[in-house]
């Protein structure tokens, strides 16, 4: 398994100093809602056994959208999914520990012409609402799991991506007034009482039901 690991990162290395945009990703926080609670897709580093978003590259072709349609697709099987741009996540220090550059010096796989993982990234976010029900989450070559988790049992993630799903989560509620939250949260056919758990589930407080 981890020869296969090893196989794989060498030649997406390779391919990505060919194709991908350097010190740029996408990460995407990928939210659904079940059972009157709002869930948030991770997955868990093959490598280090942290968590973290969904997230990838830029191919030198691709716009930021296509890239984190393309992540969200792979990742969810699902092609008609709301998204929103949120935030650019540009400190300097935000990829410090992540371990790439002293992994690749093991694999003796970095070299001058080729740190392009241990560079520094900024990454875009996007948000995302899906259905949970329609999705069969799907791990990327370098996670050994992807799955839902319950907001409120999430602890630290990997990198600053903490931060990332903490302002996810704030331009969600900021956007529930105008934007189509129900509609991409909930099935195709709802009640206004779930509608009503929903938005209060979102804003972490109850409403008025006369008012709602």
């Amino acid at each position: 398994m981890m020869d296969t690991f090893y196989t794989t990162f060498r030649q997406f290395l390779d391919y990505a100093s060919q194709n991908l945009l350097p010190h740029l990703s996408v990460d995407c926080v990928v939210f659904g809602f079940h059972r009157s609670r709002l869930r948030v897709l991770l997955l868990k580093n093959r490598h280090n056994g942290q968590w973290g978003l969904p997230g990838g590259f830029v191919g030198k072709t691709e716009s930021l959208e296509t890239a984190a349609s393309r992540v969200l697709r792979e990742r969810t099987g699902l092609d008609d999914i709301f998204l929103q741009q949120f935030h650019v996540f540009s400190e300097p220090g935000r990829s410090d520990g992540n371990g790439a550059e002293e992994f690749m010096r093991q694999e003796g796989v970095l070299s001058e012409g080729n740190n392009w993982l241990a560079q520094r990234f900024l990454t875009v976010g996007f948000y995302a609402l899906v259905d949970a029900a329609r999705v069969t989450p799907q791990p990327d070559a370098f996670s050994e799991e992807c799955t839902w988790w319950d907001l409120a049992a999430i602890g630290p993630l990997m990198l600053d991506h903490s931060q990332i799903l903490e302002k996810a989560l704030a331009t969600l509620r900021l956007h529930l007034n105008y934007e189509p939250i129900g509609y991409n949260l909930l099935p195709e056919k709802f009640t206004m009482p779930e509608l009503q758990t929903l938005y209060e589930t979102i804003l972490g407080r109850k409403l008025d039901r006369r008012n709602f």
